[in-house]
């Protein structure tokens, strides 16, 4: 386990890229992964391509073309092996971070930029593209995950291994909010086939993980009554196969299971935060060293799967995919503000209608 947390947890990659190929766990549950070379090499470039577009997002706001923007840096792994771990008729509940989940969920990655782009509600065909819209109150998408997942179990359409999983995403700070417990319990006591998966980035904002909680978060699945696994974050490889083993689980009529993917946030938890104030440079280093992509990179070498002229043709194909995407999200239409009120109700209202009258008016007056 190298470096791995007390009480460690699932690894298959380590950081300097050596795949021990199984791993068995003290309750008996081997993990494992079945893929291609090409399937190896996939992997990589969707993390490459997620950090890219994830800079992009960075880049933008800066440059004052976003209100926000919320970084994965560091948590790619984490998000691409559990994306690519759900089939396609499972359903997905993110928080605001899971930009990697999207991309795995082959959505357009412009999707999120509207939202922080401050030109619509960041909405988009959830039942499409089985992928909710993201949250961004703190927690709350675990309940809407359970809601769902009962209703799955209701209408019959889990209980086998075709059936359908839900998974919900949230990072550690959320495990101190009430939505979040009562998720627990309520798929726990209907047999919810839901996953839990949590990205334990170390830091709610500047509260550090001790603040959270004095035992390992998966571990609170415990008193719950369903299982909780502790996963490496920056082992795509890991990721992916115990979120998958979790969501067999959950499909199969053996209830919810909570993930705790340990993880690091290497950038501010947004734009508007700045990490230096709360953690040291020393600590982000050490991070450093497990970095995600560096590892499977390694990985790739090593078993003489890739080489330099690989490796580069990914780098150029993730600087353009992510040159195409800032040419959208800077010819994207700046929506008039009175249209805010169009879809406050579906037929509109008289209160609505003399708050557009009143705002019209009011935005009128200053064209002079």
């Amino acid at each position: 386990m190298g470096d791995a947390p007390a009480g460690g947890y699932v690894q298959l990659l380590t950081p300097d890229g050596e795949h021990a190929g199984s791993v068995t766990t003290e309750q008996g549950v081997t993990y494992s992964v079945g893929f291609t070379d090409e399937e190896y090499r996939d992997l990589y470039r969707d993390l490459v391509t997620v950090r890219r577009l994830d800079a992009e997002g960075v880049a933008l706001q800066r440059q004052g073309e976003l209100g926000l923007w919320v970084s994965l840096l560091g948590q790619e792994a984490a998000q691409v092996g559990s994306g690519r771990a759900l089939r396609p008729h499972d359903m997905a509940f993110p928080s605001y971070r899971e930009h990697g989940v999207l991309y795995a969920r082959g959505l357009d990655p412009i999707m999120p930029f509207s939202l922080f782009r401050g030109i619509d509600q960041g909405g988009w065909e959830v039942g499409e593209h089985r992928f909710n819209n993201y949250t961004l109150v703190i927690g709350a998408q675990t309940l809407h995950a359970t809601g769902y997942a009962m209703g799955v179990r209701l209408d019959g359409k889990a209980g086998g291994p075709d059936g359908e999983a839900v998974i919900a995403y949230f990072g550690d700070g959320a495990t101190s909010q009430g939505e979040v417990n009562e998720a627990f319990v309520w798929s726990s006591v209907f047999g919810a086939p839901v996953v839990f998966f949590c990205q334990n980035n170390q830091w709610a904002i500047s509260l550090p993980l001790e603040r959270q909680t004095r035992n390992p978060i998966h571990r609170r699945a415990d008193g719950f009554g369903f299982p909780g696994v502790r996963v490496d974050g920056n082992d795509v490889l890991a990721s992916y196969a115990v979120t998958r083993a979790a969501l067999d689980d959950a499909r199969q009529g053996r209830g919810p299971t909570l993930i705790e993917a340990y993880t690091y946030r290497m950038g501010g938890h947004s734009t508007s935060d700045d990490p230096s104030r709360y953690r040291t440079a020393g600590e982000v280093e050490a991070w450093k060293a497990k970095d995600p992509i560096s590892r499977m990179k390694a990985f790739l070498g090593k078993q003489q799967l890739a080489d330099d002229d690989f490796f580069g043709q990914v780098d150029a194909d993730a600087g353009k995919i992510a040159l195409d995407l800032r040419e959208r999200v800077m010819s994207l239409p700046d929506p008039q503000p009175v249209t805010m009120f169009d879809n406050v109700y579906p037929e509109g209202s008289p209160e609505t209608d003399r708050q557009r009258a009143g705002f019209t008016g009011y935005h009128d007056s200053f064209r002079g």
